[in-house]
């Protein structure tokens, strides 16, 4: 049987665009009460207030910085203060800098991968248990990439990020054996959203240029399935999934349309 989402409690990382935004929708739309973080406050009002119009009985939203340990404390105390549980932990918060290989790499951009994707993971998830125990069918959902199971030219501080997102995602299944808390990696493909952007800092041009002639995944897409998955029935868990658009067959088999 379905696990009803009505009025639970569901913390989304990153919920300022991208999966975040278009999560913290679709779980309003199941009447969800929401706990929003980002770094952009602005705009984490305006997805709170779009929530809201889907149905979202609740949404709150506070600065969060997964890259610092005191502003994921600081956002875990704010939490308490509007609820005692955490249903669902949506650790959405993440990102790519740069493209450059290994011999021209940036450390600024090796540093920022590694401090959101692995280490903003470990202190957010540390951070947020004390409010999942003793709440058998409640979900932790990482989201994770195509990049932890398949490596690119320019990629090797992503992939390894992701990676280590998956293996953590692993190591937390087993360490939470027995306590009824589901722990799940989605792992998205080719997917059109301002990750592109912020991977070539504001080049409109080059942001795009992955995306050309293909029909890739939504944040919407990924939003939906974010929802399935919570909403299985309490003894199942989805470890893993991979969810690629039809054109792309492999990291580097991408059909591509003439335009």
């Amino acid at each position: 049987m379905r696990l009803e989402l009505k009025d639970k409690w569901v913390l989304i990382t990153g919920a300022s665009s991208g999966f975040g935004a278009a999560a913290a929708r679709a779980f309003g739309a199941e009447r969800s009460n929401l706990l929003l973080g980002a770094r952009r406050v602005e705009r984490l009002e305006q997805v709170a207030a779009q929530a809201r119009e889907t149905g979202a009985p609740a949404a709150h939203f506070h600065a969060l910085d997964v890259s610092s340990t005191a502003s994921v404390n600081a956002f875990v105390d704010w939490v308490r203060t509007h609820s005692g549980r955490i249903d669902v932990l949506i650790n959405n918060a993440g990102g790519a800098q740069g493209l450059e290989p290994v011999a021209s790499g940036k450390d600024e951009d090796w540093t920022t991968m590694l401090q959101t994707n692995v280490l903003g993971l470990l202190r957010m998830t540390r951070a947020a248990l004390p409010l999942m125990q003793n709440n058998p069918g409640g979900s932790i959902l990482n989201i994770g990439s195509y990049a932890a199971h398949a490596v690119y030219e320019g990629g090797a501080a992503y992939c390894a990020a992701k990676a280590g997102e998956l293996q953590i995602t692993r190591t937390l299944r087993l360490e939470l054996n027995g306590t009824g808390l589901r722990v799940s990696s989605i792992d998205p493909g080719l997917a059109k959203t301002e990750f592109s952007l912020v991977r070539f800092k504001g080049d409109a041009a080059a942001a795009n240029k992955p995306y050309e002639g293909t029909n890739p995944l939504t944040a919407e897409d990924i939003a939906e399935i974010l929802v399935w998955v919570a909403s299985r029935p309490p003894h199942v868990n989805i470890d893993e999934m991979l969810i690629k658009p039809v054109d792309q067959a492999a990291m580097h088999k991408v059909y591509r349309r003439k335009t």
